[in-house]
């Protein structure tokens, strides 16, 4: 597994090579486009806002504060995007004052956990981990894991649940599939980016709770699968509606996303706990959003910075990552989201 990731590490070394060769006669701009957010789809920004630079001469200035952070940042124009793994919620809506948001990236969440001695892919339910999460199951050899996983000498070690301290999409994205799996969960927790977990220790970040992760015997939390792979975290196998378990791998976040039918108008999209008709799909996947401004004096270049990476960007540099391109139907309704975002302030 290790050298598959390596050589996959190589691959994207090539191509941004590649893409940095292929600009090197690209003359810098001087335009710094600014953006705050997600720390979900960071790696995926940060990997590929040198090559972008390369080929066109635009600076990407990312910084990576959660997904509530992007919002507030967009709402008070501090930044030129920013960047959800949640929806905006009417009222954020309002209070950014003639904002877009759109779904440009996809990836799944992974379960992330460190217990020694443990293979690197558990099995387990949304049932389950909702029990961990309200505080319910506390031992690793507790029975409901020991009968989802036979043959694995599970240790009476203490669950410590790692949760985001800050507000966040990830955090949005697991409550939104824990909701919808177990009744007991969405009543004493709900959804949303910060919720009121009832045991555990907060962690700043997807870098955060995987920190947190690192030193805790014994710990499980939550983050993009490209954090799980570039720290070298197990990470569960996940049951699905379809009784299938399967890992945040491209294809199966690819057979999430394939579920949605129709964009409403306002691009917000849930792909958690897809239906049994996709027993490939991943069930704790996510569209990430990227937020622009209806107006801006720098439109043009936001426009092409945000169509580069929902098509080539994501393309060339998402894969070792594991993240997806957006399905044709959302594509076409981000692009259509994408060219009512024009000039002036």
């Amino acid at each position: 597994m290790k050298r598959i990731m390596g050589l996959a590490a190589i691959g994207v070394a090539a191509v941004a090579a590649a893409v940095f060769v292929a600009g090197a006669t690209a003359k810098s701009s001087g335009l710094t486009l600014k953006g705050a957010g997600s720390t979900f789809v960071s790696p995926l920004i940060l990997t590929f806002a040198q090559p972008y630079e390369s080929a066109t001469g635009a600076h990407i200035d990312y910084n990576p504060i959660g997904s509530g952070g992007g919002i507030q940042a967009i709402q008070n124009r501090q930044v030129d995007f920013g960047a959800s793994d949640a929806p905006l919620t009417p009222d954020q809506f309002n209070a950014c004052n003639g904002c877009v948001q759109i779904p440009w990236q996809a990836s799944g969440t992974s379960i992330m956990y460190n217990v020694q001695g443990a293979p690197p892919h558990l099995k387990i339910t949304g049932t389950v981990l909702a029990n961990i999460f309200l505080g319910n199951v506390k031992k690793w050899n507790d029975g409901s894991l020991k009968k989802l996983n036979p043959g694995v000498n599970l240790p009476d070690t203490d669950i410590t649940p790692i949760f985001r301290s800050d507000g966040s999409g990830t955090t949005y994205n697991v409550t939104d599939y824990l909701s919808k799996v177990s009744p007991a969960f969405k009543s004493k927790i709900g959804v949303g980016t910060q919720v009121n977990f009832p045991a555990g220790v907060g962690g700043r970040g997807s870098s955060g709770v995987s920190a947190v992760l690192s030193r805790t015997n014994g710990g499980i939390t939550y983050a993009d699968v490209a954090f799980a792979t570039k720290g070298h975290f197990s990470f569960f196998s996940v049951k699905n509606k379809a009784g299938k378990y399967q890992l945040p791998g491209s294809r199966q976040i690819r057979a999430a996303m394939d579920t949605v039918k129709k964009v409403p108008p306002d691009n917000k999209l849930s792909i958690v706990d897809p239906p049994k008709s996709a027993p490939t799909a991943y069930p704790i996947s996510t569209f990430t959003y990227i937020i622009l401004p209806l107006k801006s004096d720098n439109a043009a270049a936001l426009r092409k910075f945000v169509f580069w990476g929902m098509t080539n960007g994501v393309k060339k540099f998402g894969p070792a990552l594991r993240f997806v391109p957006v399905p044709p139907k959302v594509l076409s309704a981000s692009e259509k989201t994408l060219k009512k975002v024009q000039g002036g302030s």
